[in-house]
């Protein structure tokens, strides 16, 4: 499916009007947008703006409260427990940053557990934020179902995303896995796309490899690296649900489903790096490890090593360069037929596309 470039401005302020036209107030709406376009901008589309349309069907519906800050339930100084209150995931995310890395600063570490939130996009996006301000953080999620347990073949468990990030200079390194195979949204781009996927992607609902994407959306994805994948993101789901009190298993709604409380829970952790030494030290460490990896002997078929958190500055800088993002036609007709619903004016040079047949839910 062809695609076009976008400058990153114009789809901020085209997301941020679409959001504000739901009553998503306006600190709240840049903020979601940001992290939308943003992912586009990492290389991560299976996690930008083709999400738009389903927290906007989340919004109308009131499964998604569009003005929730967040109730303070639980302070013990380094401990913090907010209830969502079914508000937007960034918008708690963000608040669970800023609590951890204030407290962190106070503690010389913050742990700010969120329940009853939403689906808050990349995580990388808030652990990024983190690691500007001088910590170590690690961020957890739990998600909708999307693997089955290890020997399994129905759905009983989420992706369960998690990120970490630290500074490094005036730079930082991070990383944002989910544990499967992939992440469930970039099935749902390669069936906007109408492409294929890979056979270790999905199981089709029988239990069986398959490379249709919409078969893998209804079965089941497969965890990364076997049985460690689906391990990982159980343990991830106690920390974001169980330990917060919030949703867990096949409690959790996703972005996907337009009705229902979604009950997904967060943990934010941040570590003040300050507090455990002379940040020159630490760098200079840092220093050596990123040395250590990029001097390694190259494989066969390989050019260069990156380290962790490299591959999307350099995608962020390529699409700069380039002119801003691409977006394939099917996103810019489900944008464009949203802004023209709520009233929204669209950038100069959209268009609105007729829906493709098979557009995401």
């Amino acid at each position: 499916m062809s695609a076009r470039r976008f400058e990153p401005d114009a789809l901020l302020r085209l997301a941020s009007d679409i959001l504000r036209a739901v009553g998503v107030p306006g600190a709240s709406a840049t903020l979601v947008a940001d992290s939308l376009v943003q992912a586009e901008l990492w290389g991560h589309h299976s996690h930008g703006l083709l999400r738009l349309p389903w927290y906007v069907a989340r919004l109308r519906s009131g499964a998604t409260k569009a003005t929730a800050a967040g109730e303070v339930l639980i302070d013990t100084g380094a401990l913090v427990l907010l209830d969502g209150q079914d508000g937007l995931g960034q918008v708690m995310a963000e608040r669970a940053r800023d609590l951890a890395v204030e407290r962190a600063r106070v503690h010389g570490i913050g742990a700010v557990g969120v329940r009853n939130s939403n689906h808050f996009g990349t995580a990388m996006y808030f652990t990024r934020r983190a690691a500007r301000e001088g910590c170590v953080a690690l961020l957890t999620t739990n998600a909708s179902p999307a693997m089955a347990p290890w020997g399994g073949k129905e759905k009983r468990v989420g992706t369960n995303p998690w990120s970490i990030a630290g500074p490094w200079r005036d730079s930082v390194v991070a990383l944002d896995i989910a544990n499967t195979a992939v992440a469930r949204g970039k099935l749902y781009l390669a069936k906007q796309r109408g492409e294929p996927i890979p056979s270790h992607w999905a199981l089709d609902s029988e239990g069986a490899p398959t490379t249709d994407a919409v078969a893998g959306i209804a079965g089941t994805i497969m965890p990364m690296a076997g049985h460690k994948g689906y391990a990982i993101s159980f343990m991830m789901d106690l920390l974001s649900g169980a330990l917060t009190g919030s949703a867990v298993g096949t409690g959790v709604i996703g972005p996907y489903m337009p009705d229902g409380s979604s009950g997904a829970g967060h943990l934010m952790i941040a570590i003040d790096v300050a507090a455990l030494g002379p940040v020159e030290d630490y760098d200079s460490r840092v220093d050596a490890m990123v040395r250590e990896v990029r001097e390694t002997p190259l494989a066969v078929g390989h050019d260069r090593i990156h380290h962790p958190g490299e591959l999307e500055d350099l995608a962020e800088a390529a699409a700069r360069a380039a002119g801003g993002v691409e977006l394939p036609e099917q996103t810019i007709a489900e944008l464009g037929t949203l802004a023209d619903d709520l009233g929204v004016a669209l950038p100069a040079g959209w268009s609105i596309v007729a829906s493709v047949s098979g557009a995401t839910p």
